[in-house]
Parts: structure tokens; C-alpha cells; sequence
């Protein structure tokens, strides 16, 4: 399918696929693109590059050129929330968020897709939150021509899926926060968690309506969450009482409002003894003590998938194990860190 032609004496001829120039320091790009018609006063470009050839194409039937066959895979790949612009370079095309959102990257699909050859996807990770115009994968085909078929089963994969990447907007929720603890109820000490959290749900988009501060009496925390839901509250974000203390009774008042609780327990490093229960679809989550100490914890991992919608299960937080162990970095620099990856 490819023909070699010097360079001298492919005056008039198409070019086949792009031609990149380095300069070291100073640029790395395409010089001649795919289709370009070859001129006399190119021949001295070509030379100064190193190129001493070049190809011309002529497909057989059943094939596909790289950039094609990139545009038809980028197509396929780009789920909700997710699209492609411009055109190919040297059979590459990336994929950006459309939307400010948390990334969901089909794993398995891509995996599969992967293994194909002669093709490849890469992603960032999923669960990312990513901003409108970040990019968040790019596809190639390898190879300057390609079979079809390989290129139809990927796209037909990527479909089968809905797409490989997609971004799922962010509901604003109406957070409800309950902090806990005779010691700052009675203020023996001044609470530090109102003001973290409320950072937390400000950054993320979210609103708080409202705020309170009870004992250690599970009654009371039941009927004050239960006021809380009353209210239109369609979050609850609960401090203390996690632990193993007699006085840490903040897990049996939200049971006591007869949440369903899905996990209690989390592989994570730091926020071991996170709660996550539902009231109907209210999810409550119970944030340990870490969060006073460390500056992104298990609520950071947690929050964007619940305000995507999804309902956390135990098992979706028993995989998080993997990836689950904050190094404590003297100067954190999360979301780009292993943290939660």
C-alpha cells in the first residue's frame, strides 16, 4: 500500500502521513501534514529535517489511514460530557471534558479496547474531578494504515459501553451538618470542623443549610438529623462519635433514625471509621476525627461520586483499598498524588 519516494522526486505528489520536526529546545511539530502537495520549495525543509523519502498511499480495501481511523475511535470514545475537536496529528486525537464534573473511565472497556492492537486509548484516572476543557484521554493508531475490522470492534466496544469516558456533572447538595461531642457542645474546647467542612462543601459547589452542635445522646442526634431532612436538607455530614469510646454514640443515633447504614468501616488511610447510611435516597456520612488533622481524607474521595450520583456500596468502598493509603506528604499536592487512584 505504501510507495517510497525520494524527495527530489516527489514534486506534485500527496503526501501519505504527516512529517514531525524537532527542534531541540524550541519545537516539536508537524511540518508536513497528511495531504500536503509537495512544492520545489519544500525539498530543502525535507532535507534540513533528515528526511530523504517520504510516502505515498494507496489503500487497500480494508484498510483505514491513522488519522481515520483516530477520528472514528474519538467519536466512539467520548461518552456524556466528553467530545473532541480539531483534527489528527500523526494519527492521534485527544478528548476533552465539556463540562466541570467527576470523570468515569469504563475500566474493563478500556482494557478490552487495549488489547486489540495495532490501536491504544489512554485515560487519566477515573473519579477525577476535571474542569470544562481539561483533557481526558487521547487515542492513536499505531500504525500509519490499519484494518478496518480492528477499528470497527473498538468503536463497537466503546458504544456497547456508552462511550469510554464520560463526565458526570455535580448536583449542588443541600448539606446538613451535625458536629457531636459533650466537650464542644458544652464548649469546654472550640470546634474546629464547622469550618473545614464548610470549605469543603463551598470548594465543591455545594450549599449548607444548616448547622448544629449536640451531645453525645443518640437521641438527640436522630431527631436533629430527622430535622435536618425535614427541612429539604438532601446531605448530612456528621463529625465525632465514630470511634470506640463509650461516649461515641454518633453511629447508633443515625441508626436510630432508621438509616439503612451500607458500610461502616473503610480500607482507607486516613478515614478508617467512616460511616455511609441512607435515609431514602439522603445519603449521611460520618467523617472520624482524621478530618481535623488531615487535609484530604476519605470525604474528599467520597463527596464527588455521591454528588454525581451514585449510591456508595460496600463494595465500592472495599475497592478502594487499593490506591487507599495517603502517603502524608509534607506538602500535599492532591488530586496529583496516588491518593485515592
Amino acid at each position: 500500500m505504501f510507495k517510497t519516494v525520494k524527495i527530489e522526486d516527489a514534486i506534485g505528489l500527496f503526501m501519505a502521513h504527516d512529517v514531525t520536526e524537532i527542534r531541540k529546545g524550541e519545537f516539536k511539530g508537524r511540518a508536513f501534514k497528511k495531504g500536503h502537495k509537495i512544492r520545489p520549495g519544500d525539498i530543502g525543509h525535507f532535507q534540513r529535517i533528515g528526511k530523504r523519502h517520504v510516502y505515498t498511499l494507496d489503500l487497500d480495501e480494508g484498510y483505514l489511514h491513522e488519522n481515520d481511523a483516530a477520528m472514528a475511535m474519538a467519536q466512539a470514545f467520548c461518552g456524556p460530557g466528553v467530545s473532541w475537536h480539531g483534527e489528527p496529528k500523526e494519527g492521534k486525537l485527544n478528548m476533552f471534558a465539556e463540562r466541570d464534573g467527576l470523570l468515569k473511565v469504563d475500566v474493563d472497556a478500556l482494557t478490552e479496547i487495549n488489547l486489540l492492537g495495532d490501536i491504544m486509548c489512554a485515560s487519566r484516572h477515573t473519579n477525577t474531578l476535571v474542569n470544562e476543557g481539561d483533557i481526558v484521554a487521547g487515542t492513536r493508531a499505531i500504525p500509519l494504515a490499519l484494518k478496518t475490522d480492528v477499528v470497527l470492534e473498538a468503536v463497537g466496544i466503546a458504544r456497547n459501553h456508552g462511550g469510554i469516558a464520560v463526565v458526570k456533572p455535580l448536583r449542588k447538595a443541600r448539606t446538613g451538618i451535625v458536629i457531636t461531642g459533650n466537650e464542644v457542645f458544652a464548649r469546654l474546647i472550640e470546634d474546629q470542623f464547622e469550618l473545614i467542612l464548610r470549605k469543603k462543601i463551598d470548594q465543591i459547589g455545594s450549599e449548607i443549610v444548616g448547622v448544629t452542635f449536640l451531645p453525645d445522646d443518640p437521641s438527640i442526634i436522630a431527631n436533629e438529623i430527622k430535622k435536618l431532612v425535614s427541612i429539604g436538607a438532601d446531605l448530612i455530614l456528621t463529625t465525632g462519635g465514630m470511634s470506640v469510646d463509650p461516649d461515641d454514640v454518633t453511629r447508633k443515633g443515625i441508626q436510630m433514625t432508621g438509616a439503612k447504614t451500607d458500610c461502616y468501616g473503610a480500607p482507607i488511610l486516613p478515614g478508617a471509621m467512616f460511616l455511609i447510611a441512607y435515609i431514602d435516597d439522603v445519603p449521611i456520612l460520618g467523617v472520624p476525627a482524621c478530618g481535623l488533622y488531615h487535609q484530604i481524607t476519605i470525604l474528599d474521595l467520597i463527596l464527588p461520586r455521591i454528588l454525581a450520583g451514585e449510591k456508595i456500596e460496600r463494595m465500592h468502598i472495599a475497592e478502594m483499598g487499593h490506591g487507599g493509603l495517603c502517603l502524608n506528604c509534607s506538602e500535599c499536592k492532591f488530586p496529583v498524588c496516588p491518593f485515592g487512584k
